[in-house]
């Protein structure tokens, strides 16, 4: 059955006492497992990368399933124990096709380069962009380099991965949404009066 396709970005602090983030990883790909099974979708498509302090989430697939994922974001969020702070980076709609080919998670031992002094005053706007673009990049290198795993390149091109100092900074940033404010705002109605003359509250129609 094709379905819309949409992408999802998001970030979140991991707690210090997090010893084995691959425990993170394999919890994601049995979600991922269950959800495509649950909503008869094509595929979940998309790259986990885990930093020392923070995780950067991009997810493709239907509107259903990244609900769903949020959903669960915000569960561990509240839980507390492999999740923290985590934000809603973008969510772009009606994609003409995906960024990766298929889901897969990296724990990152490396360090990542940072921005420098002059990228300390960005705005977000500016640093959500940073993290599009530096996503986009990355994709683009990924299907040239089909064959390798996103691991190893990620390992040979360290310059494509998000710095984690920009993750930290969004992770702070008011403007974004955490995953419980966006649900509550997709799952609320819009109550739009076209002109109908109907008061909202009322059993009737008035005259206009």
């Amino acid at each position: 059955m094709k379905f819309l396709l949409h992408r999802l970005i998001v970030i979140a602090a991991l707690p210090q006492s997090l010893a084995d983030r691959q425990k993170l990883g394999a919890h994601y790909e049995e979600l991922n497992l269950r959800l495509q099974r649950q909503y008869h979708v094509e595929g979940i498509s998309g790259l986990l990368l885990m930093y020392p302090s923070c995780l950067l989430h991009v997810i493709e697939s239907s509107s259903e399933v990244l609900v769903s994922l949020l959903q669960n974001l915000k569960d561990l969020q509240e839980e507390g124990r492999q999740v923290e702070t985590a934000k809603v980076v973008l969510m772009s709609h009606d994609l003409p096709n995906r960024l990766f080919h298929q889901w897969s998670y990296k724990v990152l031992t490396m360090q990542t380069r940072t921005l420098g002094e002059e990228a300390e005053g960005e705005s977000t706007d500016a640093l959500v962009d940073t993290v599009r673009s530096m996503i986009l990049k990355l994709g683009t290198h990924l299907e040239i380099a089909s064959e390798a795993l996103p691991g190893s390149v990620l390992e040979e091109a360290p310059e494509l991965v998000v710095p984690q100092e920009v993750l930290i900074r969004l992770l702070a940033c008011p403007e974004l949404l955490s995953p419980q404010q966006y649900l509550q705002t997709y799952h609320s109605p819009l109550n739009i009066c076209m002109d109908s003359g109907h008061v909202f509250g009322s059993s009737c129609a008035t005259t206009v």
